[in-house]
């Protein structure tokens, strides 16, 4: 529970590395200009140089400041974009629908859900940019250009295990980026749009398979309705308590839980 306590208070700075990494992955593309890699490590290091250990006489505390709230405004973004996140978010959202329920569970409560357990499937990848990245960069072993590598490797290798080749490809084709000989060499600009897309499908695909049991007891309600010639009853309100019920004796939530951090493997 601590190591969990420790990781949710370290994520901005676990998540800084992954977005500065975009810029040191820039010689990548054809139109990449080589002045701009080291703009952000060298700004990083004067920023934050008193705290890291490095070299150099540092920011002032305001520009600090400002440095640090312009972070935090995009850290939501980073949440959705580039972890877990958004496939658990949607497949709750559809799973919702599916068995009829408009605010139940409230939204607060899928955004906590998606929240922790995208914390859960993060784990092992946030222990690696802590021990390869924030740690040495705090002992001041490293300077903030190695810590920025090492921690958008770790993100960028769960990123690519997730993206389909075809979303890759496509992205790199509208780039007009050269072939890439190994996975590492794409940049972030591609891989970005690219594990959304995927993420987004996948979460469409799971929750077309959630849907199908939930569709069918629709139906079946709804034939019986007509039957009996009750056309003035909803079946929606008759179908729900069924669909409860077949959610609950299979022990629903164990098992999407289960499915989803499994999905992630």
């Amino acid at each position: 529970m601590k190591r969990i306590v420790s990781l949710i208070a370290a994520l901005p700075a676990l998540l800084l590395p992954a977005v500065a990494f975009a810029q040191v992955q820039a010689q990548s593309l054809p139109a990449a200009a080589p002045a701009s890699d080291s703009a952000i490590p060298g700004a990083l290091d004067r920023a934050f140089g008193a705290m890291g250990g490095t070299e150099g006489p540092g920011m002032s505390l305001s520009l600090q400041l400002l440095l640090i709230m312009g972070l935090l405004t995009i850290l939501p973004s980073l949440i959705l974009m580039m972890t877990s996140f958004t496939r658990i978010l949607v497949v709750l959202a559809i799973l919702r629908q599916a068995l009829g329920l408009q605010q139940s569970p409230p939204n607060q409560v899928l955004i906590g859900l998606s929240l922790f357990l995208s914390l859960f499937v993060m784990a092992p990848t946030l222990e690696r940019v802590n021990a390869n990245a924030i740690a040495p960069y705090s002992a001041g072993t490293i300077n903030a250009e190695q810590a920025i590598a090492n921690g958008g490797k770790e993100f960028h290798a769960f990123m690519i295990r997730q993206t389909r080749e075809r979303d890759l490809t496509m992205f790199a084709e509208m780039a007009n980026a050269p072939r890439f000989a190994k996975p590492a060499d794409v940049p972030f600009s591609i891989l970005l749009p690219a594990f959304v897309t995927s993420e987004l499908k996948t979460a469409f695909q799971i929750g077309f398979m959630l849907f199908l049991p939930f569709l069918v007891i629709d139906l079946v309600v709804s034939s019986v309705l007509m039957s009996l010639g009750m056309m003035m009853m909803s079946p929606m309100v008759v179908s729900l308590p069924f669909k409860l019920l077949l959610f609950v004796m299979v022990d629903g939530w164990a098992l999407l839980m289960g499915s989803l951090a499994s999905s992630f493997g």
